[in-house]
């Protein structure tokens, strides 16, 4: 696959071909092309080339077990021959391009070309001495000379005020592109991996790694670079990220070593060569053939596409993760892949703008004709002037300063801000959310959590601490309420105990000592075997000469834990030549298992079935219903001659003698009770999916907060559930989940088949009036299709797996409950301050529309001149989505329920102070448009000829206009009818800024804007009543507020999303061109911010790599490399036919886990 025509690539690598003499034995070609071998025949030429993998390490001068020494000199080295480990990012557009892009905006582009024919125009002068006179009369007799030679400046300043706008885009869009870097480094920089240098295993940054390095793996990596595997325990491995094969790998040492970056371990553990980096590396590769840039990306396309077929088939599985998907229906893919996406908000305001912008336009091509035809009559009609040729030019111009009216009524009346205000408020708040302990890498996750109506949270380590100890345990026929001291036990069953715990647990788990006197000791790896690991410490034993005695590659055999066993076992070959293996595992499935235990003295005796019920009965539950987690730890000696099949699974791990049960505590956080009933209060119902005990998990749900004693609920353990949902034929029903999920609080000894089974039911439910928007946590690799299946999917930060990372919306740094309780605060907040927003931005867009479009019919001229009106639409649009889009969020948010996925975006309350705002604002500015001039005494700026200078009564106007725009900012700052709109201004820095800068900017504009905005300065009374009259807003908006609602039926609907439109998400069908009827319209009008809608989702591709769909997966370092391909899964829709082969497998009846306790309603 290398040698896809990628000469210049070569040609840099050619001259590290030498490299033999730089002291190593062999060069990154060698490696290259021994990566890209595959089974049998990869393990023949590492044996005919290297002499296996001890001497592939030799000639790296490495150590198979203790890593490389660490030398920064050689490891620079390594670095400057093989490269390093990241795969250099596409590089940001410029601030150029940028003013550019925002140069191509449809409306701009019209006032542009419009302002400069009016320009144009303005210099020229009809011939003849009376020719301007009597050529065409605006009302308002004839203009002074000098007046006349102003003309040009209404021109110069659209040209200048269109600058602006185009400045301002493009800083924002280049500040956004900064930040979203920034988080996709942070995201980067969060994964780290473990690597065994100098002997000592450690973690390290995954651009830190070099070649020769031996990384350890286990369960839930992304392996972060190519390597050969040295050493591997029931290692599995899912390449289809690069395969498009969803079936997993099983690697061993002499079967197939070949482990590929960018490919996830689904099972076991193992330890590996590191063979390849950066762009050497299989990921790396394919990121250099696409360019990770659309130009070259499309020059391979073509390149592919030359090729005979079977390279061009080669190529495919890498371009599309199901295999032989066709070309066309990829690129539709990746068209529309972020349209599919669109969430709850982005489709209410979508389907608001196309109102809204329908009606801009419909009143600005009204405005145009009327002011035309006005002229035309007027002139040509009533007063019978001739067509005189000399005149054209100065009809155009009128013509041209009537289609600049007209143009900019559009500009009003399109919110051009709503897009800017949604990315802000996002950008925003995903800034502050890191503080809270939330790394958001898909935007619109967000807003989505304001909405959640049901949260599915694993236990472990979310509601609980993680931090494992034995506090009980059952041995010899006693069960000890504490540890007991080590004088009381035999000493063959210490030995034997001590053995099973250090023995049969991830080399890789370790109780350290505290970072700090008096502290707790520090836990290492997986925290129940912390637990066990703590048992045997308190028992004045040492887990590591043990370990010392018999090393990791040591082991005969291992079977690692996983969800569908429920235990982990570990074979030995013990000095006779017999074998012994060690069992660990769910105490209820491990004793099932068992037909002896370990007396008083150590001797195995029978353990009959009824021994087995009475144990359960008095020793098992007793524990849970306590909280702890009970862990059964057994053994089993098997004869040497024959050696046991030990693949034969089932008659393995059976038949085994139980040593201990031993209970772990986990202790639930502090905080969880309390952020559990913010929730409750706040309408999101908390479920505990969980893989423990049903007992556990019933008195850890009880100690939270999920399940009060008394309520009518549902506790049930996994079997339980499917037996519940299934029909015979084994399928999942929608209305036996339907009878279930409602009341279910508690589901225990669940599989990840049985979490992704709940998730789907309760999201495409019908039975409520409102779709619940569910929030799920995760953290195994199997969590993966329940994460992605969800609304909004939580990864942990600390315990998850990098599959789980992968396939979530938000990362949970702390891997802690109370996070996501912030979560939802700052998503209702980003709803809220959007809605602030849309009042303030809809109050001055129906003024300045009616205003412009009545005074253009009844005085020929718009109140508001062009230059002010984009003077307007600049503090109405970037800087209030500035200010109401940073408001913090308080506690108050969590005091309601959601508003859930079909509440119209605009509520009765603000459509009533949107109305409200808007009579008082028109009736203040006609009365000051046609009888002003009497009240402050001062001349009529109506009827003023072509070029007439500005007048006193327009400025007032243009003053009183803006002064009620800034204290109506500050009425916005409420929208559930609030009576303070002052709570809490002061801490919010940035609103209040804005409005003392708007208002310093306006008293500039209006002293000294002269021509250029149409404004005469004012006198300090003038001022004084246009500031009064603005004041009047706030006196008003608490008459408003004393108008109950009820009286306000009508105007409830506007951007409302309704049942049709709302179309499950993930049902829309693959290939349905996703267009909807309502952007059809759009594109037909090229309105202004209908580029800004889409830049939403497109602007957080910022490292736009190969099919990298909505989230942050750039080229930045390897942690993103397989999501060139793995995310062809996972940002194609959900349905995409991949996943749903992935949740079939997963269904199947088999996965579904044993459990014993019986299902229980509401009792403990």
């Amino acid at each position: 696959m290398g040698d896809m025509s990628n000469s210049d690539f070569y040609a840099k690598n050619q001259r590290n071909e030498d490299n033999h003499a730089a002291g190593f034995g062999c060069s990154v070609m060698e490696l290259r092309s021994l990566m890209e071998l595959r089974g049998t025949e990869a393990v023949v030429k590492l044996q005919e080339d290297y002499t296996g993998v001890e001497g592939l390490c030799k000639r790296l001068k490495t150590s198979p077990t203790e890593g490389l020494a660490g030398a920064q000199t050689d490891l620079d080295k390594r670095r400057e021959i093989y490269g390093k480990n990241l795969i250099p990012p596409k590089k940001p557009k410029t601030f150029l391009q940028l003013v550019w892009e925002a140069l191509q905006d449809v409306t701009l582009i019209i006032l542009e070309i419009a302002a400069l024919i009016s320009l144009g125009l303005s210099f020229y002068h009809p011939p003849g001495e009376s020719g301007g006179e009597s050529c065409a009369t605006g009302k308002g007799g004839v203009e002074d000379e000098g007046e006349a030679d102003a003309g040009w400046i209404e021109g110069a300043a659209i040209l200048l005020s269109v600058v602006c706008v185009v400045l301002v885009t493009a800083f924002n869009d280049w500040s956004k592109e900064k930040q979203f870097r920034g988080l996709q480094s942070r995201i980067e920089q969060e994964q780290k991996f473990q690597v065994v240098r100098g002997s000592q295993v450690i973690q390290l940054p995954v651009s830190d790694i070099v070649v020769g390095d031996i990384a350890q793996i286990k369960y839930g990596d992304l392996l972060p670079a190519d390597g050969v595997l040295i050493q591997g325990n029931d290692l599995k491995i899912d390449e289809s990220s690069l395969t498009g094969e969803s079936d997993h790998v099983k690697k061993c040492a002499d079967m197939d070593p070949m482990l590929l970056s960018g490919t996830h371990v689904m099972e076991g553990s193992g330890r590996m060569v590191v063979t390849a980096v950066g762009v050497n590396s299989q990921t790396g590769i394919i990121f250099t053939l696409l360019g990770a840039g659309t130009e070259e990306e499309e020059k391979i396309e073509k390149k592919v596409k030359k090729q005979d077929g079977a390279a061009a088939m080669e190529m495919q599985p890498l371009k599309s993760a199901e295999g032989g998907e066709s070309d066309e229906k990829e690129k539709k893919k990746r068209v529309h892949g972020s349209k599919k996406e669109k969430s709850v908000l982005q489709g209410k305001l979508t389907k608001l703008a196309v109102q809204i912008g329908k009606a801009g336009l419909l009143m600005s091509a009204i405005t145009v004709i009327i002011l035309v035809l006005y002229f035309a009559i007027d002139n040509f009609v009533l007063q019978k002037q001739p067509w005189m040729p000399e005149c054209t030019p100065i009809y155009v111009q009128y013509f041209v300063k009537f289609f600049i009216i007209g143009v900019t009524v559009l500009v009003v009346a399109v919110p051009e801000g709503l897009p800017l205000a949604v990315t802000i408020s996002l950008a925003y708040s995903v800034k502050k959310m890191m503080k809270d302990n939330n790394l958001v890498r898909h935007l619109d996750a967000c807003e989505t959590m304001g909405n959640a109506t049901a949260i599915c949270s694993d236990k472990t380590g979310t509601l609980t601490t993680n931090r494992m100890t034995a506090v009980q345990c059952y041995m010899g026929d006693v069960h000890y309420r504490e540890i007991p001291d080590p004088g009381a036990l035999s000493p063959k069953l210490l030995d034997l105990l001590v053995n099973s715990i250090s023995l049969n647990s991830a080399y890789t788990t370790k109780i350290l000592p505290p970072d700090k006197e008096g502290g707790l000791p520090k836990q290492v790896g997986n925290k129940t075997e912390c637990g066990l690991l703590g048992l045997v410490l308190d028992l004045k034993r040492d887990y590591q000469p043990i370990r010392n005695q018999i090393p990791e590659e040591k082991l005969y055999k291992v079977y690692t834990f996983n969800s569908s066993r429920k235990s982990m076992s570990t074979v030995i070959k013990l000095s006779d030549g017999n074998f012994r293996m060690y069992s660990k595992g769910a105490s209820e499935i491990v004793l099932k298992k068992c037909n002896h235990i370990l007396n008083e003295v150590g001797e195995p005796r029978v353990f009959r079935p009824r021994d087995k019920d009475e144990m359960v009965k008095k020793v098992i539950e007793p524990m849970a219903c306590e909280g702890l987690r009970t862990i059964c730890v057994a053994y089993r000696d098997f004869s040497g001659d024959p050696e046991p099949n030990w693949d034969d699974e089932t008659s393995i791990l059976n038949n085994l003698t139980a040593i201990c049960v031993v209970g772990i505590e986990d202790p639930v956080r502090p905080e969880v009770p309390d952020a559990i009933l913010k929730c409750q209060r706040a309408g999101i119902t908390v479920r505990m999916v969980t893989g423990d005990n049903i007992n556990t998990a019933r008195a850890i749900a009880i100690k939270c907060g999920i399940i009060h004693p008394g309520e009518d609920f549902l506790c049930i353990d996994g079997k339980e559930f499917n037996r519940r949902i299934r029909n015979e034929k084994g399928e999942v029903e929608q209305e036996r989940m339907d009878k279930v999920w409602p009341k279910l609080r508690v589901l225990a000894r669940s599989s990840p088949t049985d979490k992704h089974t709940l998730v789907k039911g309760i999201i495409d439910s019908t039975i409520a009036d409102q779709r619940q928007v569910v929030a799920v946590t995760g953290d195994g690799t199997n969590d993966g299709p329940a994460l992605k299946k969800a609304d909004v999917g939580f990864a942990m930060g600390i315990a998850g797996t990098d599959v789980a990372k992968e396939a979530s919306d938000i990362i949970l740094t702390d891997d802690n409950f109370s996070s996501i309780v912030k979560a939802v605060m700052w998503g209702r907040n980003v709803y809220d301050s959007i809605s602030k927003f849309l009042q303030f931005q809809l109050t001055v867009n129906v003024v300045a529309v009616i205003v412009a479009f009545t005074g253009a019919c009844i005085t020929q001229d718009s109140p508001l001149k062009a230059v002010q009106m984009l003077w307007v639409n600049l503090i109405m649009d970037t800087f209030a989505s500035l200010a109401l889009a940073t408001e913090p969020p308080t506690e108050s948010l969590l005091m309601r329920k959601p508003y859930g996925r079909n509440k119209p975006l605009i509520s009765s309350t603000m459509t009533k102070n949107i109305l409200g705002h808007g009579v008082f604002q028109l009736i203040i500015i006609f009365t000051l448009l046609f009888v002003g001039e009497k009240i402050f005494d001062i001349d009529s700026g109506r009827d003023a000829p072509l070029n007439s200078p500005p007048s006193e009564h327009y400025t007032i106007i243009f003053n009183t206009f803006v002064m009620m725009q800034l204290f109506n900012e500050i009425n916005a700052r409420k929208i559930h009818g609030e009576r303070n709109v002052f709570d809490g201004i002061f801490r919010n820095p940035i609103f209040c800024s804005i409005v003392f800068g708007t208002f310093a900017m306006q008293i500039v504009i209006v002293q000294f804007g002269g021509k250029p905005f149409s404004c005469q300065p004012l006198n300090l009374e003038k001022w004084m009543w246009c500031v009064f009259l603005g004041l009047g807003e706030l006196v008003w908006g608490q008459v408003i507020a004393t108008i109950p609602n009820s009286r306000l039926r009508f105007l409830r609907r506007a951007g409302q999303l309704t049942r049709k439109d709302e179309l499950p998400e993930e049902d829309a069908n693959e290939d349905n061109e996703e267009i909807d009827h309502a952007e059809r319209e759009l594109r037909r009008g090229q309105i202004l911010w209908f580029r800004g809608l889409n830049r939403i989702q497109t602007q957080i591709d910022v490292v736009n790599t190969f099919k990298s769909g909505t989230s942050f997966q750039g080229a930045g370092a390897l942690r993103r490399q397989s999501s060139t391909t793995s995310q062809t899964q996972d940002v194609t829709n959900v349905s995409s036919p991949s996943h749903v082969s992935l949740s079939n497998a997963l269904s199947s009846p088999t996965s579904t886990t044993a459990a014993t306790a019986p299902s229980t309603t509401g009792q403990c």
